[in-house]
């Protein structure tokens, strides 16, 4: 029993249907003939709900569509639960929240703080957040110290 796993060469199918390999596609064979085009259609597909191509291409298969979500945020969550990493959550009225994200979920946040008690925040209150240790480095005045270092102190509101 001789049995072929992969597909034959058609040059051999050829030869040995009695036709020269130059020859046309013979009529046993009409999973690889060639579609009929359509020129009422403009070679596309009659039926609406088909898959039609982009203008310009000549494909009958569509673009397949990019993912509706990339798992970038469940990524990003995972990753700073695990390191436990201080974060800063600015909410959409400029209120920052610290602490640290135990829990998500489609909707919310659930932000652990210290001395301070748990917050469940909906997503769609927060504006961006950041880990705490990225948060930008602002001189500070001592009310009780003077020093004349020759650059003056800056007077800054404290945040938070």
């Amino acid at each position: 029993m001789n049995r072929k796993l992969i597909r034959p060469n058609f040059g051999e199918i050829k030869e040995q249907m009695g036709r020269s390999p130059k020859s046309a596609i013979p009529a046993e064979l009409p999973s690889i003939a060639q579609p009929v085009v359509d020129l009422a259609t403009g070679g596309r597909n009659a039926d609406p709900n088909a898959a039609s191509a982009p203008q310009g291409t000549g494909s009958p298969r569509r673009k397949i569509a990019p993912p509706e979500q990339t798992n970038a945020e469940s990524f990003y969550y995972l990753k700073q639960m695990q390191s436990k990493t201080p974060m800063v959550i600015v909410l959409q009225n400029d209120e920052k929240l610290r602490g640290i994200i135990e829990w998500y979920d489609k909707h919310c946040l659930k932000i652990n703080r210290i001395k301070e008690p748990n917050l469940l925040v909906p997503k769609h209150n927060i504006k961006y957040i950041y880990k705490q240790d990225e948060e930008p480095r602002i001189r500070r005045s001592r009310s009780g110290k003077k020093d004349d270092s020759g650059a003056p102190d800056v007077d800054l509101p404290l945040y938070d």
